[in-house]
């Protein structure tokens, strides 16, 4: 019955913008700035510079973005937007002071860490196997990011400043593939005759 009211009101439900772009480049420009850090191009002193970040863009656009994959139907989109949205308000309420969560694991801060960053790892691992029926460009985002929380993770539990720099300069190719992916989606939308190909597979 519903589609017939729908059709007899002369109302035709609207299509939703693509919100995959909204939620790499959130996600891409985030990564940048920590990567850039664990990278050691900046002293690690201005880690909290990405709390602004992961709170607004990382973390609620990309919140968002996930909650907009859900309304296309697109359930993959919609599990890793969300997560990732999640990991990155996660990860700015450890650095709020009010939060009291750094503070709770000083004593134990790379163990803590090390524990949180591995299940990120294994989360990752999971969302890279859904991308192999999709297409190369988001196999390279997930592939990267991946091996960028492996390095990270072994560079808190193992106490490794090469691996925790290795790590960094991984997650800037991370969000390099992110940004190429969000603007080849935002070239689709706008009919631009410029195209970057993402290799669909299949």
């Amino acid at each position: 019955m519903a589609p017939v009211a729908t059709e007899r009101s002369g109302i035709v439900a609207q299509a939703v913008a693509d919100p995959a772009p909204l939620g790499l480049c959130g996600f891409a420009l985030t990564t940048f700035v920590l990567s850039s850090i664990n990278a050691g191009w900046f002293s690690d002193k201005g880690t909290t510079i990405v709390v602004g970040l992961a709170l607004f863009y990382g973390g609620l656009a990309q919140l968002c973005a996930g909650m907009w994959e859900f309304r296309r139907n697109n359930t993959f989109g919609a599990t890793a937007f969300t997560s990732y949205g999640a990991f990155w308000l996660s990860f700015a309420a450890i650095f709020i002071p009010g939060t009291g969560i750094l503070a709770g694991i000083t004593p134990v801060l790379h163990q803590a860490l090390g524990v949180y960053l591995l299940g990120w790892t294994i989360f990752t691992g999971l969302m890279f196997l859904g991308t192999l029926r999709l297409n190369i460009a988001l196999m390279a985002v997930l592939g990267l990011l991946f091996l960028t929380f492996l390095f990270l993770t072994i560079g808190e539990l193992g106490a490794s400043t090469g691996a925790h720099m290795i790590g960094g300069y991984l997650g800037i190719l991370t969000a390099i593939a992110a940004w190429y992916t969000a603007l080849a989606g935002v070239l689709v939308s706008t009919k631009s005759p410029l195209q970057l190909p993402v290799f669909p597979m299949g």
